[in-house]
């Protein structure tokens, strides 16, 4: 991999600009680590495209066929990240509901019953999952239930 510095009085801030042909394991780290200090969550639209989002961009992320999708207001985009991950950056406004989704709590919609005694979690987009009985109680406490 090649590596060109330049430093000059006119850069206020370090910027980092990365050439590559296909999102590698080795890229995903390096844009991991240099956005450490950053919020946003990188997802890919496909294997090409490389869309920043800001946490209040994000509904749901949901583990899907061993795939992280990344669910927004019109689309959806898939993240490198697993699960905990996301849910450690994306901080306390996200709750995890089961064991393959969070959800944002500022975009839920309405809440209905489900079968066996979990809810039906419905958002403003449209996306819906049921809260299991694991995350339930914590679900609810949030609701003041």
């Amino acid at each position: 991999m090649k590596v060109r510095v330049d430093i000059s009085p006119e850069y206020k801030e370090p910027f980092a600009v990365i050439y590559t042909d296909a999102v590698t394991d080795e890229i995903q780290r390096m844009i991991d680590v240099f956005g450490q200090s950053e919020t946003p969550i990188t997802a890919l639209r496909n294997e090409e495209d490389i869309i920043v989002l800001q946490p209040s961009d994000i509904y749901m992320v949901r583990v899907e066929n061993g795939d992280t999708v990344v669910y927004c207001k019109d689309d959806t985009y898939r993240s490198r990240k697993r699960l905990y991950e996301l849910a450690a950056q994306l901080g306390k406004c996200f709750m995890q509901i089961s064991k393959t989704t969070l959800i944002n709590l500022s975009y839920m919609d309405r809440i209905e019953p489900g079968f066996s005694g979990t809810l039906l979690l419905i958002m403003k987009n449209g996306c819906k999952d049921y809260v299991s009985r694991t995350y339930l109680r914590e679900f609810k406490k949030y609701l003041g239930l």
